[in-house]
């Protein structure tokens, strides 16, 4: 199992870490850190996606506790620490409820990777054991309940659905009293892709997240707000916009294994706080595994 994960964080991550390389490669060189070594690992860090606050923050404590030295291994083990801290997340996982269904709200721009996300979701969830329901509250879009519905067959997955167009809200209310009546252990709960400049449609969010929490304690246990990992510093700003509307509580980092952009991760956990809680690391159903801050930090920096 170790080796099959170790194996899809290296190949998942090949894009990233090529531009990854001008960092470590700078890193393992020689000279000193003077000011010409901070403005290279600035620049080199901007380009590889980090971000302006994770960039600053890290080329500032590279100068305070290394102005002058030598380079050596030391540095480059301090600013894989610096990485690593910065996506260290607190409440790794989903935070289950104590009791009743622990509710999992999605959310999402429309070829964010948001339904595919799902299905691995309740899929991961499935082989934990756990009993899952999904309900889907995506019925502005065209074939959006179908494409879940197809999903849900092949995973043999319960699904609450109406037809395209019914009021996502009711769905979410069918879907709670399911989850109640039939013992669910999780229910995972589709909302409508949208842009996140659409106003109408982040007020419908913000209905369905007021459902499920009178309808079920607690609720949502989590909002996991799926980001396209190729959109770079662009996901940055879908995640601000979302979260004025509802309170998330962490990222689905989708196509992470198609893009050089996945060192944005840095830059949404410094902006916004959000922890990236799972990554999508290829195409097939089984593909998602939680997000591991070190193992990710560790092979950007591995040789090969």
């Amino acid at each position: 199992m170790l080796g099959r994960l170790f194996s899809k964080i290296k190949s998942g991550l090949a894009k990233t870490k090529s531009v990854f390389g001008g960092v470590f490669d700078l890193l393992r060189g020689k000279g000193k850190v003077d000011q010409a070594f901070l403005d290279e690992l600035e620049k080199r860090l901007y380009l590889a996606d980090v971000g302006t606050q994770a960039t600053a923050l890290i080329v500032d404590r590279v100068r305070q506790g290394f102005r002058d030295k030598e380079v050596t291994g030391e540095i480059e083990e301090f600013v894989k620490k610096q990485l690593r801290e910065l996506l260290t997340n607190e409440t790794p996982g989903i935070q289950w409820a104590a009791t009743g269904p622990t509710v999992i709200m999605i959310a999402g721009v429309n070829g964010s990777g948001k339904t595919t996300s799902i299905a691995k979701l309740a899929k991961r969830l499935q082989t934990d054991g756990k009993k899952v329901v999904v309900a889907a509250c995506d019925t502005f879009r065209a074939a959006a309940v179908e494409q879940l519905t197809v999903w849900a067959g092949r995973i043999g997955c319960d699904i609450v659905k109406q037809g395209q167009g019914a009021n996502p809200s009711a769905v979410a209310f069918d879907a709670c009293e399911k989850a109640k009546a039939r013992q669910f252990d999780v229910l995972i709960v589709d909302t409508a892709g949208r842009l996140h400049t659409q106003t109408h449609l982040m007020k419908e969010l913000e209905k369905i997240h007021a459902v499920v929490t009178k309808q079920i304690p607690g609720a949502p246990h989590e909002v996991l707000l799926v980001l396209d990992a190729t959109t770079g510093q662009n996901a940055v700003t879908q995640a601000e916009q979302f979260s004025k509307s509802v309170k998330c509580t962490g990222i689905i980092l989708s196509k992470l294994d198609g893009t050089a952009k996945g060192g944005s991760i840095f830059a949404i956990k410094q902006k916004l706080g959000l922890p990236v809680k799972f990554v999508g690391l290829g195409e097939q159903i089984e593909d998602m595994e939680p997000f591991d801050p070190d193992a990710f930090v560790n092979e950007l920096f591995e040789k090969g």
